[in-house]
C-alpha cells in the first residue's frame, strides 16, 4: 500500500470517563473524544483495544508492520498487543472507548481456557469486527457512563471475558478438562458472600474462596446457579434487605447500608427490578 503523509496536528483528547479509582482487576478502560488529527502511541507494558463509538470517519492506522486506510464504524476495534506502538491519522473528531488488558489478566483468562500463557500471545488486528467485543465494549460504556454502576464483581466479569474472547480469537483450539463446581465449593463461596453483603466484592475474591481461576470460576458459577455472580449478589442483598424490613427497629437507610447498597434508592431500585417491590412498600406492611 502506497504511504501518505501523516497530517501535522496532533490529536487533541478529552477525556469523558475513567475506570480509575474503581479497583478493576488486571485491566482499565477510558471514554474520550478526540479531535482528528495525527496520533502516536509507543509500546506499552500491556494490551490495548481502542473501539471506535461514533458516526463513521476515515482513518489511517499502522501497527505491527502493517498499514490501514479505512473507514471506521461504530464497534470496529484496533487491537494493539503489548511491545507494539501504533499510529493513526483520522480525518474527523470521533468518540473512541480505550481498555488496556494487562499481563497477568490475559494469563488468568488463558489458565481458565487450558491454554499454556507461555505460548499464548494476541496479535494485532485493524478495523476488528467482532459482535462479542462489541458487546463488551457497549457494556463498558455503560458502566463508565451510567449514574449506577454494577461494581467492580460485573465489571472484573467484562474484563475477563474480553481477554478470553482475544485468546480464543487467536489461540489454538485445546479441548477443555472438565471441572466441577462441588456443592462444597459452592456452599463456601455461597457463605462467603452472605457474610460479605457490604463489601465490594470481586470476581477474583470469589474464585479464591472457590479455589478456581476467576475465568472457571465465572463459567461454573453461572451454570451452578444460573446467574452470573454479580446478579447473584445483588439477589443476596435484596433478600437480607427484606428480612431487616420486617424489624420496625431500621430505617431504610440504615437497611441499604446493612445490605451493601450504595444509597437508599439504589436499593429500591434492586429490589424492584429483583421482586417487584419497593423497600417502602415493604416496611408498611410490616409496621
Amino acid at each position: 500500500m502506497e504511504e501518505r503523509a501523516w497530517a501535522a496536528s496532533q490529536i487533541h483528547i478529552t477525556l469523558r470517563a475513567t475506570s480509575e479509582g474503581r479497583s478493576w482487576t488486571g485491566f482499565a478502560a477510558q471514554l474520550y473524544d478526540t479531535s482528528g488529527g495525527f496520533a502516536e502511541m509507543p509500546p506499552k507494558t500491556h494490551h490495548r483495544v481502542r473501539m471506535h463509538l461514533s458516526a463513521p470517519i476515515i482513518a489511517t492506522c499502522r501497527c505491527a508492520g502493517f498499514v490501514q486506510r479505512r473507514r471506521m464504524s461504530p464497534g470496529d476495534c484496533d487491537v494493539v498487543p503489548l511491545a507494539h506502538s501504533a499510529v493513526w491519522e483520522e480525518d474527523g473528531p470521533a468518540t473512541m472507548l480505550g481498555i488496556c488488558l494487562m499481563p497477568s489478566l490475559m494469563q488468568t483468562a488463558a489458565e481458565g481456557m487450558d491454554l499454556n500463557p507461555d505460548t499464548v500471545s494476541v496479535e494485532a488486528q485493524l478495523r476488528l469486527r467482532d459482535p462479542r467485543i462489541g458487546h463488551i465494549g457497549r457494556a463498558l460504556q455503560l458502566e463508565l457512563q451510567g449514574p449506577e454502576p454494577n461494581g467492580r464483581l460485573y465489571a472484573d466479569s467484562l474484563g475477563l471475558a474480553l481477554a478470553a474472547r482475544l485468546l480464543q480469537r487467536y489461540a489454538p483450539i485445546v479441548p477443555p478438562r472438565v471441572y466441577s463446581f462441588s456443592k462444597r465449593r459452592l456452599s463456601a463461596v455461597i457463605d462467603y458472600i452472605h457474610d460479605n453483603l457490604v463489601l465490594d466484592l470481586s470476581l477474583s475474591e470469589l474464585a479464591v474462596v472457590a479455589g478456581l481461576s476467576p475465568s472457571r470460576f465465572r463459567i461454573l458459577f453461572k451454570e451452578a446457579t444460573n446467574q452470573p455472580a454479580h446478579q447473584f449478589v445483588i439477589q443476596c442483598r435484596v433478600e437480607y434487605a427484606m428480612s431487616l424490613l420486617t424489624k420496625r427497629k431500621y430505617s431504610l437507610t440504615e437497611v441499604a447500608s446493612l445490605s451493601g447498597f450504595s444509597d437508599q434508592s439504589h436499593m429500591a431500585r434492586c429490589m424492584r427490578r429483583v421482586v417487584g417491590v419497593t423497600p417502602a412498600v415493604v416496611k408498611r406492611q410490616h409496621e
